[in-house]
């Protein structure tokens, strides 16, 4: 579980209800209408953009968002070089059924063991590493669609209940109830935006970064475990994908 998604989440949605709750009974902060307007209303015109296969995808992809969890850099070097020792004893046979904590490497040592040369190997990772890039792109693309399309809709729900409200001048005591409930749909469609689905969209694109730059520095380790270099070596270059403090640290 992603903690920072979490708590953010949490603590954004416990001020905003605080807030509510301030200001009398949290009832009048809800109107099924305007939240069907808002929430169905904003998942179908997104739907629009795309097809159900890659909207219904981004929903599993948004998950990892909360529950993605990626070995840490330093860790993931630090196993790596154990591997290229153990390899440069023993020959690339000697990695069979070992066991890793990450299953993108397990992949690509299944690969060397098997005796594919540099190219295939090369090819096969970077092709595994576009479609998880893609599947990021893709997912947050559409979480962004969200977060553009929620505002518009909650205004198109409150253009609606002010022409009801509007049409009933004729009686004013109903005019203040009526106005409320045409401004909940912008309320909606501003929470819905800036505090679920912007949020997710920019969680996916840090997660295409960090998974993409942990794919590349693995393929990077396979193709210089499989070529032979001195572990040492390994360690210096895979030491450059972290950042500049960590990599001091390390040192």
């Amino acid at each position: 579980m992603d903690l920072a998604t979490l708590i953010g989440l949490l603590g954004a949605f416990g001020i905003v209800i605080y807030a509510m709750l301030s200001g009398g009974d949290i009832g009048m902060f809800v109107n099924a209408p305007s939240l069907l307007i808002v929430l169905v209303g904003s998942l179908f015109v997104v739907l629009m953009k795309f097809n159900l296969g890659q909207f219904l995808g981004a929903i599993k992809v948004a998950i990892k968002a909360f529950s993605f969890k990626l070995t840490p850099p330093e860790d993931l070097i630090e196993e790596v070089v154990a591997l290229a020792d153990e390899a440069r004893k023993g020959g690339l046979l000697s990695l069979e059924g070992k066991e890793v904590s990450n299953r993108f490497l397990n992949k690509g040592i299944q690969l060397l063991v098997d005796g594919h040369d540099a190219d295939v190997v090369r090819t096969l990772l970077w092709k595994d590493l576009k479609q998880t890039v893609e599947r990021h792109e893709r997912g947050a693309k559409i979480f962004s669609a969200m977060g553009d399309v929620a505002p518009a809709m909650g205004m198109i729900g409150t253009l609606i209940g002010l022409v009801a409200m509007l049409a009933n001048m004729d009686d004013p005591k109903s005019i203040g109830p009526a106005m409320a409930i045409a401004l909940l749909t912008t309320l909606y469609g501003a929470m819905f935006a800036n505090m679920i689905a912007l949020p997710v969209a920019d969680k996916l694109e840090l997660r295409r970064t960090e998974e993409g730059m942990t794919k590349a520095m693995v393929i990077d380790a396979l193709l210089a475990i499989q070529a032979g270099q001195n572990p040492r070596i390994i360690d210096s270059m895979l030491k450059a994908y972290l950042p500049e403090g960590k990599r001091a640290d390390e040192d």
